[in-house]
Formats: structure tokens, sequence, C-alpha cells
């Protein structure tokens, strides 16, 4: 708690879904002031404005979660906006950080950074062994980006920059727009508008036999929160649950978990994106002690009772 309640705490992304949560559970830690700076009055695209916030805020903390997200669709409709926006909002945060002297800056990357052809688990040492696979690749780079300037700003200007490596999120709050959302809100709502509108058969990108891991979205704020406490190291650290399962395997269960009882069509023309996704997690539990704790049937129970009691049918 003397971490939290001595600190001034810059977030960026409160609004998004890991924001949310990342700023209740550091307020929660007894944190006395929390700057969360909107995208309306602060365009972090912009030098001059992320200038202005810095001089406002004077934080000793900053922790950057704005991203420009998206699943394997928004991906191939927007590579070079979801590789810009990612990589100057980071690269001119990190710069502003340095001349304004911050004490420490936490910085979290994407799973999507990885070689698509990396061998499971992933470990931290397989960063840089090949390109990212194709469809989410600009997103990647950018952000991996970020932790080649952390790293070097650590070497040359002394700057306390840690960087995360997060597996694919998902819980309450998660962005279920069928246009931008990730594999798991998707298919959430799929399913319950399939059982909803009496359908009897739902239609699942690729191939099925992809292979995923997730992390509960409280669990991921809960590893920013220790990494910001504990960890002072320039290796990037994976954060994820440990469990890989396959994208059929999780279609069949949210299904089970939704009522939806149709047929599950897939549509091999679609993507299947990365073959495997699944880290390795020792550093993270040896270097501050985090390890997830929400089981994934009932992550995933909590989701779709979240989604049914905050969405209706067609938002």
């Amino acid at each position: 708690m003397a971490f939290w309640t001595e600190r001034t705490v810059l977030v960026t992304g409160e609004a998004g879904f890991l924001g949310t949560h990342g700023v209740r559970n550091i307020r929660a830690q007894g944190c006395p002031a929390v700057i969360v700076p909107r995208n309306r009055e602060f365009d972090l695209r912009e030098q001059a404005a992320i200038t202005t916030l810095f001089e406002q805020a004077r934080p000793d903390l900053v922790i950057h979660l704005a991203a420009v997200v998206g699943g394997i669709g928004a991906n191939r409709r927007h590579p070079g906006q979801f590789f810009y926006d990612n990589a100057i909002m980071g690269l001119q945060l990190i710069e502003q950080a340095r001349r304004f002297r911050i004490d420490k800056v936490v910085v979290v990357g994407t799973v999507c950074a990885y070689p698509k052809l990396t061998p499971v688990p992933f470990r931290e040492a397989d960063l840089w062994n090949g390109y990212p696979e194709e469809t989410n690749a600009p997103y990647g780079l950018a952000k991996k980006m970020l932790l080649v300037q952390a790293q070097a700003y650590r070497q040359e200007y002394g700057l306390n920059a840690i960087y995360l490596v997060p597996v694919n999120l998902y819980g309450s709050g998660d962005n279920f727009d069928p246009e931008t959302s990730h594999v798991i809100p998707a298919l959430i709502r799929k399913c319950l508008e399939a059982v909803e509108g009496g359908q009897q058969e739902i239609v699942a990108w690729g191939t099925g036999q992809a292979s995923r891991e997730f992390l509960y979205v409280e669990d991921a704020a809960q590893a920013i929160v220790l990494a910001a406490e504990q960890y002072d190291d320039p290796k990037p650290v994976n954060v994820g649950s440990g469990l890989e399962l396959s994208i059929q395997e999780l279609v069949e269960l949210i299904a089970e978990l939704t009522g939806f009882q149709g047929r599950l069509v897939w549509d091999p023309t679609k993507p299947d994106g990365q073959p495997r996704r699944s880290l390795e997690m020792t550093r993270a539990e040896q270097a501050f002690g985090f390890r997830a704790q929400t089981d994934f049937r009932e992550g995933l129970q909590r989701t779709i009772a979240w989604y049914r009691q905050h969405c209706t049918q067609g938002t």
C-alpha cells in the first residue's frame, strides 16, 4: 500500500477495457491521485497534448494502457491506423516521460508481437525470432517498438521503463461490437443473439484448429499493479493464465454456457490468425509473484452475465 499512497499515477486508456479495471485496482490500493486523461481533451497522438498533460499532472508513475485494438477483421481493415496510432502514442509518451524525468513507466504491449510460428509455450526470448502473424503484424510491431524504446531509454537516459506482454484478455466490460471485437465477446454475442432469435446455426471464422490463451481482465489489472510495485528490469514479461485451448473448444464451451444448441458451422475462407498462442509464465511469477486466479469457465460465466445485464440485441 505504501508504494501507491505516496504517488501520483497517470493512466492512459482509462476509458478502455483494461484501463477501466486497471484504474479501479490502482484506486483500491489507496492511491490518492490517479490521473485519467480523456481522449477528447488530450489526444495522445499529438506531442503538444502529451506535454500539456504532463505539465498539469506531474505524475510520478505512468501506466500506458491506451491502444487502438480489434479482432482479426478490424486488423485487416485498418492496418495503417493500427500501426500509426499505437506507435505514435507510445513513442511520444515515453519520450515525454524521459523529458519530465518520470520515476517509472509501465508499458503494456501485446501477444501479437510474437512471431507467427513461435514454439509453444512462448518465451520472452522468442520475441525477435521471426515476423508476427500477418493479419495483426502492423499492430504487433508498433507495440514491439515500444519495448525497443523502453530498453534504449533505460540504457541511455536511465528511464525506469518496464514492458508487459499480456495474452488475449476477456471479461466484464469487453467490446462486443461485431465490427471490432475480439473472439470471445464476438462469440458470446453471436450465440446469445442466435438463442434469442431462434437461429439453428452460427458461423465461426476459420477452421477452429488454431489455439489461444485467455486472461481474465481483472487478473491482468492485478498483474499491472504487482509489476509496477516490484519489477524494475528491462526484460519483457509475459502475462497470461497458462491455459491453452483450441478455438473449436472455445466455441463449444461458449455455446454450452449461453444455451445455444444449434449447429456450429466453420468458414475456412476466413483466417485463423496465429496458429497457436500460449505463454510461458515463469518470469512473472518469479519477478513479482503473479499467477492468474480466475478459472476460465467462471470468467466466461461472469462475462456472459455482464453482457446479458448491460447489452441488448443490436448494440
